[in-house]
C-alpha cells in the first residue's frame, strides 16, 4: 500500500506526486522524493525498483523480510534493515524497516511495523535548513525515530523485571518467577538482537569513509551511535541482573527444599528408633495384650493406611508429591 509520495527541493516540500511521475522530479538535480509503503506486494516493490532502478540483492532482501539489522552500500545508494519493536501485552511484536536511500530518492518500506513514520515526516518539513542536505537527513530521521523507539521498550521490560525482583524473597512462586524472568531475559535478547547489528553499520556513517549520501550529516549520526551505545549497554546491565535475579530463584527453592529434607529427616530418626528396636526383637513377648484382642490386625492395618492417606494428602497439599 502506497502511504506517501512527495518531492522536495531546497528544504520545501514540491508536492505530493503520482508513481508515474517520480522519474520527472528525479532527474532534477534539485529534487528529491521520498515515498513510503507499507506491506507492499511484489507489483509494488518491482514498479519502485523501476522508477529507482534499486539494485536486485536489495529488493529481493525487502521482499523476502526476516532481515537481520543491516546498512549495505550498493554504489551510490544505501540499503537499511531496521527492526521496529513494540510492547504488545504479554510480548514484543517486531516488525521490519526497509529503507532505500540515493541521491535523489528515499524509499521507506514497512512489514508488519507500526506506527508509521508521519511525525517523521512533519519534523523534517518543520526544519527546512536540515532537509537541504535532502536524502541523506531523511534517512538520519528515520532511523533516529526507529532507534529512540527502543528507550520506551526498554523502560517496559525493566518495568516488568522489577515485579519479579520484588516477589523474589516474598517465597511464593518460586517457579513461576524463574519462569517469568526467564521471558525477561528473552525479550531483552529479542531488543539486543535489533540494537547489536546496528552499532557497527551506524559508525561507518559518521566514521573513516562516509558514503556520499550521508555526507556533511556526521554529528547527527554520531548521535544515533550514542544512543545505541546506551542502549546497548543498558541491555547488557539488564541481563546479567536478570541472570542474577534467576540465580537467587533457584538458590531460594534449592534453600527450601533443604528445609523440607531436614524436616524429613528428623521425622525419619525419630521414627527409625521405634522401629528398629520393632524390627530387633520382633514384638513377641510373652506378656502382650493386643496379642488375644480379636480386633487388634484389623484395627493396625487400618491404622497404617489412615496415617498413609493423611501424609500422601499433607505432602499433595505442600506440593511435595
Amino acid at each position: 500500500m502506497l502511504v506517501n509520495c512527495a518531492a522536495y527541493t531546497e528544504g520545501k516540500k514540491l508536492a505530493d506526486i503520482q508513481v508515474e511521475d517520480i522519474k520527472k522530479y528525479v532527474s532534477r538535480p534539485e529534487c528529491f522524493v521520498w515515498v513510503a509503503l507499507k506491506d507492499p506486494g511484489p507489483g509494488e516493490l518491482a514498479s519502485m525498483q523501476h522508477e529507482f532502478d534499486l539494485h536486485e540483492l536489495a529488493v529481493e532482501d525487502a521482499r523476502q523480510g526476516h532481515q537481520r539489522p543491516k546498512i549495505e552500500e550498493y554504489g551510490d545508494s544505501l540499503f537499511a534493515v531496521l527492526h521496529n519493536i513494540q510492547v504488545t501485552s504479554e510480548d514484543l511484536k517486531v516488525g521490519e524497516v526497509d529503507l532505500f536511500v540515493g541521491k535523489n530518492y528515499v524509499l521507506s518500506v514497512r512489514n508488519q511495523a507500526e506506527p508509521g513514520f508521519a511525525a517523521v515526516r512533519a519534523r523534517c518539513e518543520r526544519e527546512p535548513e536540515l532537509l537541504k542536505h535532502g536524502a541523506g537527513f531523511v534517512f538520519y530521521a528515520l532511523i533516529d525515530a526507529v532507534v529512540d523507539r527502543y528507550f520506551p521498550v526498554l523502560d517496559a521490560i525493566e518495568d516488568e523485571f522489577e515485579k519479579f525482583e520484588e516477589q523474589i524473597f516474598s517465597g511464593k512462586s518460586l517457579r513461576a518467577n524463574i519462569e517469568g524472568l526467564y521471558y525477561v531475559r528473552q525479550k531483552l535478547t529479542t531488543l539486543q538482537h535489533a540494537v547489536v547489528p546496528l552499532l557497527e553499520a551506524v559508525g561507518k556513517l559518521y566514521g573513516g569513509r562516509v558514503p556520499q549520501v550521508c555526507s556533511g550529516l556526521q554529528d547527527y549520526y554520531r548521535d544515533v551511535y550514542d544512543h545505541l551505545v546506551r542502549i546497548s549497554q543498558t541491555i547488557n546491565s539488564q541481563r546479567d541482573t536478570v541472570t542474577t535475579a534467576i540465580q537467587v530463584n533457584v538458590a531460594m527453592i534449592t534453600f527450601g527444599e533443604t528445609e523440607v529434607t531436614k524436616r524429613l529427616a528428623a521425622w525419619g530418626a525419630l521414627i527409625a528408633v521405634p522401629t528398629f528396636i520393632a524390627s530387633l526383637y520382633g514384638m513377641n513377648f510373652k506378656h502382650m495384650p493386643e496379642l488375644d484382642w480379636v480386633l487388634g490386625y484389623p484395627v493396625a492395618v487400618g491404622s497404617m493406611a489412615l496415617i498413609n492417606i493423611l501424609l500422601f494428602r499433607r505432602f499433595r497439599k505442600a506440593g511435595w508429591l
